[in-house]
């Protein structure tokens, strides 16, 4: 009998033994949760130039962040002034001070982060195409990795259509960018040939940097109906001497974003970048509170709205089709 009680009292020890152990695992956890709910983040912000379409993007993505995470992001905001060799010297230090999450705000801010790290989440944005961008072959959509982000890019079949109707008489386009950017690269192509099965001859008017921007622009003018320009981040920052050729010369232009549009355009089917910067925002939230894997998020993209610079139009005498709002002042 004394054996069998103190049997008993053994397991009945043991038992509360457990029952404790079990308890302090619980309060661990929930204390484990708890730190990472209440964590602050570093997120680093690589922009490649400071122009209306890449600001707007940074802007969205932050208001986005701030909004998810309130008080818990630390920004760390740099810009390359159009230099791609400064995109890696940005990002380069953000790998250093081991951030949490890269923004990486066009193209040659995604290519020098995707170079410099394989483990801090990238994000992009204000880029045109993935796949280009990042030389894969067949892209599905999504990256995989460390890597994925949003897109840019219109509908450019769309965009030749309305070039068409706008100027349905004109037999010769120019198509005006910069040779350094793949993605614009990569539009121009695509344009190229829609326009073609359209009965449209195409020219490339490609210039380098700034250096050749003017001469050529006044090449592409003086040998054009219509000029079209794609998201071109080196257009993009300088669209005022852009129209001091165009305009003089009579020849409308036709852009594949609205910052461009505002400055030297007539007409664009764009995006908004801060609805595209904000769209990313909320991606990098769900990626630093553990909510999504960023391995298996797919490119997003934002839906495109046809838009119009009222007063180029009235200076070069054109009548506006049905169905474009005015790109606001």
């Amino acid at each position: 009998m004394k054996k069998l009680i103190c049997s008993l009292l053994a397991l009945i020890l043991a038992l509360s033994l457990c029952a404790c152990g079990s308890s302090n695992a619980g309060s661990s956890a929930a204390g484990g949760s708890s730190a990472a709910e209440g964590k602050t983040f570093v997120v680093g912000i690589c922009q490649l130039a400071q122009h209306v379409a890449l600001d707007a993007a940074t802007k969205g993505f932050r208001d986005a962040l701030e909004q998810a995470l309130p008080g818990r992001v630390k920004f760390e905001e740099k810009n390359a002034s159009g230099e791609s060799t400064n995109c890696a010297t940005i990002i380069n230090g953000f790998v250093s001070e081991n951030v949490d999450l890269i923004m990486a705000n066009a193209t040659p801010a995604l290519t020098a982060a995707a170079s410099a790290t394989s483990t801090i989440p990238i994000l992009g944005t204000s880029v045109t195409a993935y796949g280009v961008a990042l030389d894969i072959p067949n892209f599905n959509g999504t990256v995989g990795g460390n890597i994925s982000g949003t897109s840019d890019l219109a509908d450019l079949k769309a965009q030749a259509e309305m070039l068409k109707e706008w100027f349905p008489e004109a037999k010769k386009v120019g198509l005006l960018f910069c040779s350094a950017e793949a993605n614009s690269r990569y539009q121009v192509d695509e344009v190229k040939k829609a326009l073609e099965v359209l009965g449209v001859s195409c020219t490339e008017f490609a210039f380098t940097d700034t250096n050749d921007l003017a001469a050529v622009t006044q090449n592409a003018a003086d040998n054009s109906d219509v000029i079209y320009i794609p998201t071109d981040n080196t257009a993009a920052n300088n669209v005022e001497s852009i129209a001091n050729i165009l305009l003089p010369a009579g020849v409308p232009a036709v852009c594949g974003e609205e910052g461009i549009c505002a400055g030297c355009g007539v007409c664009t089917l764009s995006i908004s970048y801060y609805d595209l910067g904000f769209t990313t925002g909320q991606m990098a939230a769900k990626i630093l509170t553990g909510e999504a894997n960023i391995s298996t998020m797919a490119i997003e993209y934002a839906p495109a709205a046809k838009k119009f610079n009222a007063a180029l139009c009235e200076q070069l005498g054109l009548t506006v089709p049905e169905g474009y709002q005015e790109i606001a002042k």
